[in-house]
């Protein structure tokens, strides 16, 4: 059941004239594959899906699924805050022929604990792909428990979760409750990747690896191959860069460093903006030392 181990990439939604700029998406999908990426995720939260209509969420799916062509697993992010929208995103994106689904918690409604569990059986059973849960109380205001994880990993095509709570004691819990079943837990967060995979974990699903994906994914290859050793320094190398990419709302840097890269137009949708002219200064002065530019 386990849909990849390693990095998977969140990758970013290049936008251009106001419309999503196929014309480098295509390019970066190549390159994040090329450079060692374990799965690319399109249409999450660094894919700035949430400014995205069905329409254009399903284009630039399938559009992703033709690019990867198969040479990584596709994990097409299907969730929504109505239950009704997840169900027919999840059809939608298994018709574009995705290999996973990434599936938020409810945002802004949010959900008790039954109505957690409900959303994500109604999806589930809407779909034949795997699901990955997707904790980020952060952003949505919902944390899915461990008890929530331990009943949701019952269901046979609810697959793992992508924890991005940045609590490692919630993550041990999630691992020992679920360890029984077929599940697997991947990193939300770019600087707990070898604390999680310490536990059990699968690797990652990076925002920071949009830009350095050789390294992220030898970072998860490393600890996976038993250098522990390895995989530490690497987290600790990257981790400067990490804070930078988060020193305003994702995808807010990463898509500035991206484009200082060459590689997309500086471009988002409201209520996403260009950085600040001292934080973008220091994002490239920083990505400078890293060689990245």
């Amino acid at each position: 059941m386990t849909i990849f181990k390693g990095s998977g990439v969140a990758a970013v939604t290049p936008f251009k004239d106001g419309k999503v700029d196929f014309d480098s998406y295509g390019p970066l999908l190549d390159w994040l594959v090329d450079e060692g990426s374990d799965a690319i995720i399109s249409c999450g939260t660094t894919g700035e899906v949430s400014t995205l209509t069905q329409a254009e969420q399903m284009d630039t799916i399938r559009f992703a699924v033709e690019r990867v062509a198969g040479r990584v697993p596709l994990v097409a992010g299907a969730g929504n805050n109505e239950t009704a929208v997840a169900v027919k995103n999840a059809e939608l994106a298994q018709e574009a022929g995705a290999d996973a689904l990434l599936v938020v918690t409810p945002y802004y409604n949010k959900a008790s604990r039954r109505g957690l569990i409900e959303h994500f059986t109604a999806v589930a059973h809407a779909t034949d792909l795997p699901v990955i849960l997707y904790s980020v109380p952060s952003r949505t205001g919902v944390n899915i428990a461990p008890d929530v994880c331990e009943e949701l990993s019952g269901i046979p095509n609810i697959a793992g979760i992508k924890e991005a709570s940045g609590d490692i004691s919630q993550v041990a819990e999630i691992a020992r409750r679920t360890s029984a079943n077929d599940f697997d837990l991947w990193s939300g967060n770019d600087d707990m990747v070898v604390p999680l995979m310490s536990l059990g974990g699968a690797g990652v699903i990076s925002t920071v690896a949009n830009i350095i994906p050789r390294e992220t994914h030898d970072m998860c290859a490393a600890w996976l191959g038993g250098d522990a050793a390895k995989a530490r320094d690497l987290q600790l190398w990257m981790k400067p860069l990490v804070d930078a990419v988060f020193m305003e709302v994702n995808p807010i840097p990463i898509k500035a460093a991206l484009h200082l890269m060459g590689r997309i137009p500086y471009e988002y949708r409201l209520p996403m903006c260009p950085m600040e002219e001292g934080n973008f200064a220091k994002l490239k002065a920083l990505m400078a030392g890293y060689h990245l530019l």
